[in-house]
Parts: C-alpha cells; sequence; structure tokens
C-alpha cells in the first residue's frame, strides 16, 4: 500500500503575490491526483508535528523564534525569500506530522511506502536558520525519527530537487547513521552542494548538473554515483526529497527534466530499496514550481510509489 499525505492547513501559508511558493501548488496536486488512476491511493490528513520532532533537529531557541516571529496578521519576511504568515507554523507542522506518521506506517509494515504532499518544504532549513522558502527540516527530520525512535541503524536522504538541499546537508552532517545524496544544478542558488562536501564521516554524496543539461546526464549521475553510493550504504529505509523544479518549464533554474526523468529516477531508487530494505520508502515534497510540470510530476512519481507497492 501506498499512503498520501496532506492537509488543507497547508493552503493557510500565504505568501506574497507573485511568489512562486504559493498555495496553488497543492492544489495543481490534487487537480492531477483527482485523475482515476489514483482513486486508490490512501489519501490521509497529515497530523501536526509535535515540538520534540522538530527538536529532533532544530534547537529549542530556533523552535520558539519562528514561533514568536509568526504574525497575528498580514506577513513577516524572515529573508528575501522566505516569509510568514499567521497559518504558516501550523502549516510547518503538517508537514513534520506528515513526515513523522509516513515513516511510522513504513516501519511498522502498514505501508510499503508513502508520500507526504506538504508545504512549506524543508530541505533548505538549516539547524538553526530559515531559509529559501523552509521552516523545518522535514526530510531530515523523517530521518532522525527512523534512527532515533524506531532504532533503525542506517537511513538514506536522496534530493533530486534542483536545488542543493543545504538545510538537510547541514542537519545530518555529523550523522554517521546517515547518508545524504543530492542531485543539483550547479551553480545555483544556495551555492552549496560541490563534490567536495562530503560530511563529517564521508557520508555525503554531491553530484551537481551543469544548466541546460537534461535526462541523459541526470541518469548518469545516478547510474554512477548515487545508486552505487546507496547500494553500498545499505540503508534500512530511503528518504527522497522530491521536488520537481528540475523540470524545463520550471521559471528558477535551467536543468531540461522531462516527466518520464522523476518517473525514471522514482523507479531507479525504487529498485534499490527493494534490494537493500524491502522496498520502504518515505518521499516528502519540496520545489516544483511550474505547475503544469509540478502536478505530471507528483503524479509520475506516485504512480511509481503505487506501482511498487501492489
Amino acid at each position: 500500500m501506498t499512503l498520501y499525505f496532506s492537509h488543507d492547513e497547508c493552503l493557510s501559508h500565504l505568501t506574497p503575490y507573485g511568489h512562486p511558493e504559493r498555495s496553488d501548488r497543492l492544489r495543481a496536486i490534487a487537480w492531477a491526483l483527482s485523475d482515476e488512476a489514483f482513486a486508490d491511493l490512501d489519501q490521509r490528513d497529515a497530523p501536526l508535528g509535535e515540538d520534540a520532532e522538530i527538536l529532533r533537529c532544530h534547537p529549542p531557541a530556533y523552535l520558539d523564534r519562528i514561533a514568536g516571529a509568526v504574525p497575528v496578521s498580514g506577513r513577516r519576511q524572515l529573508d528575501a525569500d522566505t516569509t510568514l504568515s499567521p497559518g504558516s507554523l501550523k502549516a510547518a507542522r503538517r508537514g513534520v506530522g506528515g513526515c513523522v506518521a509516513a515513516v511510522d506506517a513504513v516501519l511498522s509494515g502498514e505501508a510499503v511506502n508513502a508520500f507526504v504532499g506538504c508545504r512549506p518544504p524543508g530541505h533548505h532549513a538549516e539547524r538553526e536558520t530559515a531559509m529559501g522558502f523552509c521552516l523545518f527540516g522535514n526530510a531530515a527530520i523523517a530521518a532522525k525519527r527512523a534512527l532515533d525512535h524506531h532504532g533503525l541503524d542506517r537511513v538514506a536522504v536522496v534530493d533530486f530537487d534542483v536545488h542543493h538541499g543545504n538545510g538537510t546537508q547541514d542537519l545530518l552532517w555529523d550523522e554517521r547513521r546517515a547518508m545524504f545524496a543530492s542531485t543539483h544544478q550547479m551553480p545555483l542558488y544556495p551555492g552549496t552542494g560541490a563534490a567536495s562536501e562530503r560530511g563529517a564521516h564521508g557520508q555525503i554524496v554531491n553530484v551537481p548538473l551543469a544548466p541546460g543539461s537534461g535526462g541523459a546526464e541526470m541518469r548518469a549521475a545516478y547510474d554512477e554515483h548515487v545508486l552505487p553510493a546507496l547500494r553500498a550504504f545499505a540503508p534500512e529505509l530511503i528518504v527522497i526529497s522530491a521536488g520537481f523544479d528540475a523540470a524545463a518549464d520550471d521559471p528558477l533554474a535551467e536543468l531540461q527534466w522531462e516527466t518520464a526523468d522523476f518517473t525514471w529516477v522514482t523507479r531507479a531508487l525504487c529498485g534499490v530499496a527493494r534490494e537493500v530494505c524491502e522496498g520502504r520508502v518515505v518521499s516528502t515534497l519540496e520545489g516544483g514550481y511550474d505547475l503544469s510540470s509540478l502536478g505530471a510530476g507528483v503524479a509520475a512519481h506516485l504512480a511509481v510509489l503505487m506501482e511498487e507497492a501492489r
């Protein structure tokens, strides 16, 4: 079984007019998932993430600072890209809670895999810094839930968002039990993700992709670098930071992926999961700002997850 976690409160994280990370992203996904192909998808409300889960990766002072900055009305800018509105904290907690619920369901055997379709995204949030539209490190929190609550020895996070997941890297840099692998356009925001960034224990794999490159280059990067590293690490769970902004029509970057490329990378990661961890995958939404490409990419991603779970 495949589970899909989301929540209407994630629509209440409001950003300024014209901001790419907007509520319509989730509406585009909902429209894509209204197709008959997803009639059997088990869709559930993402619960609110508790403080204890956020504190697996962020210090109490940071959580207090974010909570204290939430405005009663209007919006407050944390930086040029990252906005808080009155509903932002609850929306972000739904992302954390969805990831925790997804990990629990997959590791209990209730589901083979799960996708968390919440916003704001998470992979740019560093230990004490909100940035790049992100407040809490959802993927890293999912990994830490699996390691510390469920007692796993090894968890891998794989990030195919077009931007480097600097936040996930920061949160897992010193974590020997967690591998982090990322393919991303370089040069591009946030400027991190060089192949030389290897983590405190050599457990980080960064594979930069050149602007203008497409599916062929991405597939080679996975075949030559990411998939062999995953097999060698042999994680007991794979967490995917699923960004869909590498699509050719996305306005924020210059990679040229097609929908078929998201199908391919999802199938490749699920294939390794079948080999090393009984197919156990938890995926969480990151970027994707062209609404048509986002809907198509998520649908392709979920179609593979559902196929794997049958």
